[in-house]
């Protein structure tokens, strides 16, 4: 186990400094640029040429990524173009919010798509079964921007249940102890905050959650489907054993290593829908800081900065999937 642990964290590493160095290169090669941004039709060659000199974009491409690696390693991401701010603390106040918004949206996802996948397996072609298989064809299909417009619309528009955006109310008193408001409520006893706080992530939690959700539901039936038929199962029926341990030790475990892969890619892919999701509801989390970074100022640095921090998620994620399969399976172990 300590040797695929060593393994995978060589290879993350290796896979970190090559998407580095090619974020780097992709950045510096898009049309415009942060001297533009910053100097807008203001800029003339002249005060072009002293802000990318004191931005040191006139060195070679290789001596800047050298100084931006060697900045890296040392925990200094630069400061942002836009605000002026390290971008490590432009990060810090937006991270909080999708990570909370992301953790939400996937125990939405995990906690009904499993149950729903495998009772869609168990109880395979009767209604149960097609209802869920054409609500995941339908969640898969609709765009998150769309679907997110749809339910702001209905439910805080029309019937008003839930608050149309925010993280929460600005007539509640909320103490920032960590930024994930719903958990600093609870730390610090202000239960109408954190309640307040959990309110306004039902709606942009339900969001995220759709396609992941959908995604888990079918893989899971199908996995289940397959473990179903396999010689193992029909020998334990054979046997006599009871209906709950042959689901839960022989079917349900067994059909879980594809489900557990499938996890992991949709946390990844979180990231990328959370960037839609924060607009809509207006979240101010790291979507809304790349959505300004690209569209705003070109601020290489917090890019190049979150681009690195969605990759390492990505891996780590991979990481702890890889190693959940020994866990699931012993066979993993062995081999």
């Amino acid at each position: 186990m300590l040797r695929v642990i060593i393994r995978r964290l060589l290879q993350m590493a290796v896979t970190l400094i090559v998407l580095s160095a090619l974020i780097f290169i992709w950045l510096r090669n898009l049309p415009g640029g942060p001297v533009d941004a910053l100097l807008g039709e203001r800029a003339t060659p002249a005060t072009r040429a002293l802000l990318t000199k004191a931005l040191g974009y006139d060195q070679p491409i290789w001596v800047q990524y050298g100084k931006f690696m060697q900045r890296t390693l040392s925990g200094d991401f630069g400061n942002s173009i836009r605000t002026g701010d390290a971008v490590s603390a432009v990060i810090a106040r937006a991270f909080p919010a999708t990570i909370e918004l992301s953790v939400a949206a996937l125990i939405i996802a995990v906690a009904l798509g499993i149950p729903l996948g495998y009772l869609a397996a168990r109880y395979r072609g009767r209604l149960l079964d097609n209802l869920t298989v054409g609500a995941t064809l339908l969640g898969i299909s609709i765009p998150i921007f769309f679907l997110g417009y749809l339910l702001k619309d209905v439910f805080t528009q029309n019937i008003h249940w839930f608050p149309p955006s925010g993280r929460i109310s600005t007539g509640v008193d909320n103490t920032d102890v960590t930024g994930f408001f719903v958990l600093d409520g609870l730390l610090t006893r202000e239960f109408d905050a954190s309640a307040d706080a959990l309110w306004h992530l039902v709606l942009p939690a339900i969001t995220l959650a759709t396609i992941p959700l959908a995604v888990i539901v079918r893989i899971t039936r199908a996995s289940v489907l397959d473990v179903l038929n396999e010689d193992y199962v029909r020998t334990a029926e054979a046997k006599g054993l009871r209906q709950k341990t042959i689901r839960g030790r022989h079917v349900l475990r067994n059909a879980l290593l594809p489900v557990v892969t499938t996890i992991g890619l949709q946390t990844g892919a979180l990231l990328a829908g959370a960037v839609l999701t924060e607009r809509v509801y207006n979240w101010g989390g790291l979507g809304t800081l790349i959505n300004q970074s690209i569209t705003g100022s070109r601020d290489y640095p917090v890019l190049q900065a979150l681009i690195m921090l969605a990759a390492l998620v990505f891996v780590v994620v991979n990481l702890a999937v890889d190693l959940s399969y020994a866990i699931i399976d012993p066979r993993v172990r062995v081999r």
